[in-house]
């Protein structure tokens, strides 16, 4: 009988027959618990299901009936009404965190800790009890007055600024020697030149962490849509979902067909910015 070995946790791992059965059950049955529902909505996605509880994970007769239906119910539309929210959501919220990140890193202001606070608690709030005061504000911004209820720019502008990313950023540009900015001070480097040229090129494993987590959580964004949405013209595909759901014309298939490609561009942007991303968690740990 083989001797057991150990693990990295200090644990005893067995390597006889008895050990690897064991090992290899409890890995089926990891793999069932956490892929078995998605592997059920690829297969509902290509089958022709009616009834939600005859998903089956063994494709049968794959067809793209799902999606044609899909398409004619408007899910193109809301797939675009997404990509646009969450390109131009995306895109203020990472301007904001590395501005406020540079902000509160590398200098010193009074109030600063005060800031820190007040970002921190956004963090602690849960999105139901801000609900109410959103859909006010957004109903009459202050001091221009413009209502953006019924419009995608509504779902934008709140997610402007997230603590998280602030954080994210703030934490990266506080390790940034301060060796090289006064350096490049004594250059004549003024703010901008050291911001854009040494603090956020040194930052890029911050930006793939922040890039994705701010996709994925701009792109399911339910709350807000519901909140800021008046028509199905300016519903995005979390929301929509909802809608075909509840529909009694619309199979489950369809909705699996939906329910696809709201995942697809979550799996495609991790795989895409994988690299930074697990740099950026990497060097995380190590600072820590």
């Amino acid at each position: 009988m083989s001797a057991p070995t150990e693990t990295a946790l200090g644990l005893t791992e067995s390597r006889s027959i008895g050990g690897r059965v064991a090992k290899a059950v409890t890995y089926a049955l990891v793999l069932v618990v956490f892929a078995g529902p998605l592997l059920a909505l690829l297969v509902g996605a290509f089958n022709h299901v009616k009834d939600p509880t005859q998903l089956s994970l063994i494709p049968s007769g794959a067809t793209l009936d799902n999606f044609r239906t899909a398409f004619d119910q408007g899910v193109l539309k809301y797939l675009l009404n997404s990509f646009f929210v969450v390109g131009f959501g995306l895109l203020l919220q990472v301007a904001v965190s590395v501005l406020a990140g540079y902000a509160l890193a590398r200098k010193k202001f009074r109030g600063m800790t005060v800031v820190m606070v007040a970002i921190l608690a956004t963090l602690m709030l849960p999105e139901e009890i801000l609900a109410i005061p959103l859909s006010l504000i957004l109903a009459d911004l202050p001091v221009v007055h413009f209502n953006l209820i019924g419009t995608l720019a509504g779902m934008i502008v709140p997610l402007g600024a997230w603590a998280f990313s602030i954080l994210v950023m703030t934490e990266f540009m506080k390790d940034v020697p301060r060796e090289l900015e006064e350096a490049a001070r004594i250059d004549g480097a003024g703010d901008l030149r050291i911001f854009a040229q040494i603090i956020l090129p040194m930052c890029k494993p911050a930006l793939g962490v922040i890039g994705v987590f701010g996709f994925t959580m701009i792109w399911d964004q339910y709350l807000l849509p519901l909140l800021v949405a008046t028509n199905s013209s300016s519903y995005t595909l979390p929301l929509a979902l909802r809608t075909l759901r509840i529909d009694p014309s619309v199979t489950p298939g369809v909705v699996m067909a939906a329910s696809l490609l709201a995942l697809l561009p979550s799996v495609v942007v991790f795989l895409f910015f994988q690299r930074s991303f697990v740099q950026g968690l990497t060097s995380g740990a190590l600072k820590g």
